[in-house]
């Protein structure tokens, strides 16, 4: 049986490394500033890539990729909006897709479309591994 004195100190200790684990887990990862000649207010005004203002926007976004890498999902979703699609995948790792022109996603049921994406691959730490963008189609 423990006495008051050790549990009160097993106690802080918990506590302490609670902290610890807490501030490990959340310093993971960095804030996005503003990526320059990127318009995120109209590709979040797009989504499924429906109104086509997308593409337009990608070149600018992809100019400035390596910020991306290391962001947080919650700092991806504030810039870009909720992907238009998620896979989550084995480890705790998941990716994002957002669509680049319009497709049969755009479609009442926004059924999975060939249409091109980007895709954003987030690793077991919650934070951006990856950058993908299917090549644009032009008409």
């Amino acid at each position: 049986m423990l006495s008051f004195h050790k549990a009160g100190s097993f106690f802080r200790r918990s506590k302490l490394l609670g902290l610890l684990v807490t501030a490990l887990l959340t310093s993971c990862g960095h804030a996005l500033p503003q990526l320059p000649g990127f318009r995120d207010a109209a590709w979040r005004a797009d989504p499924y890539a429906c109104r086509n203002q997308r593409a337009a926007e990608l070149p600018a976004l992809l100019q400035h990729k390596e910020q991306l890498y290391e962001a947080r999902a919650n700092d991806i979703t504030a810039l870009l909006g909720h992907p238009d699609e998620e896979e989550l995948r084995a480890s705790t790792e998941k990716v994002y897709f957002y669509y680049l022109q319009p497709g049969s996603q755009c479609d009442a049921r926004h059924l999975r479309s060939t249409a091109p994406r980007l895709s954003l691959r987030f690793g077991p730490l919650g934070t951006v591994t990856e950058v993908l963008a299917d090549p644009l189609t032009h008409p």
